[in-house]
């Protein structure tokens, strides 16, 4: 028997995630999309949209419920749910780290501790994670967003190992700069203020942040390669979606002395005394 092509997809309501539910509808797939924003269940342009917030576990087990009414059968689980908080190591706050890596990090952890269970009953089952450029190399003031998606790369690495044996494939994507999102999910650190001895390198690092998203590549295009990915026999485990520059940042970021690396990033993003 053939199985229905459904997919849960967390962060769903802006950004890459809605781009991704988006592309995956338009590829055929049932799409059931989590997102805070969705104060209640609806059907919205052929997607069924559930309220998820990844960083409470009620509300996962939740939406996970939900979901399996709409449909007995996860053929793969896309996590684009993420925030960041831009400030400097000094300056941000436990509680900002913390908001970052229970959204980022421990909300895939929760999403997936639901969804394995399933998946190993199905003997069958792909769980793609959103990582990013900055789970291969850090970038200053965006510390706790990098810490985070470096967890998630190191975590999936042992997930996929586990896994494997149930027919379950794990796939990292991650993404350079693209056009999409949220600025209130990029707030700044609570602690930054124009007296900050960081001050001029901020403002320089988030204006060029700023940027190279605006100016990034088209969503569109990264939502239909997913669809394209999960419908391959085998996933790749690593799937970079990133500019050609960015590509060649991660390549010299691997091969290059660590002080080299330094003083590109630092040359690229801190302008100060250079206006």
């Amino acid at each position: 028997m053939k199985h229905p092509k459904t997919v849960w997809i967390t962060g769903a309501s802006s950004g890459l995630g809605l781009h991704t539910a988006q592309a995956l509808r338009n590829a055929g797939w049932t799409v059931i999309a989590g997102a805070r924003s969705f104060s209640e269940p609806i059907e919205k342009d052929g997607i069924h949209c559930l309220p998820l917030d990844v960083t409470s576990p009620e509300s996962v087990q939740s939406f996970c419920d939900r979901a399996l009414e709409i449909s007995p059968w996860v053929g793969a689980l896309v996590q684009c749910a993420g925030m960041l908080v831009l400030g400097s190591c000094e300056e941000t706050t436990d509680e900002e780290y913390l908001r970052v890596l229970n959204t980022n990090f421990l909300g895939m952890v929760r999403m997936n501790r639901e969804v394995l269970p399933i998946m190993r009953a199905q003997k069958s089952g792909r769980i793609v994670m959103y990582s990013s450029i900055n789970g291969l190399m850090g970038i200053p003031f965006q510390n706790a967003y990098t810490a985070s998606k470096h967890a998630i790369e190191g975590y999936a690495e042992g997930l996929q190992m586990e896994v494997r044996p149930f027919g379950i494939q794990v796939t990292l994507v991650e993404p350079g700069d693209h056009r999409s999102g949220s600025e209130k999910y990029r707030p700044h650190a609570a602690r930054m203020s124009p007296d900050s001895p960081y001050a001029a390198a901020y403002e320089s690092t988030t204006a060029k942040i700023h940027h190279d998203e605006t100016n990034g590549s088209d969503p569109d295009v990264l939502g239909r390669k997913i669809a394209k990915m999960l419908e391959r026999k085998r996933m790749p485990f690593r799937r970079r979606i990133a500019s050609p520059d960015q590509h060649l940042a991660v390549y010299l970021h691997k091969f290059l002395p660590a002080r080299w690396n330094e003083a590109i990033l630092r040359s690229y993003y801190i302008r100060e005394g250079r206006k």
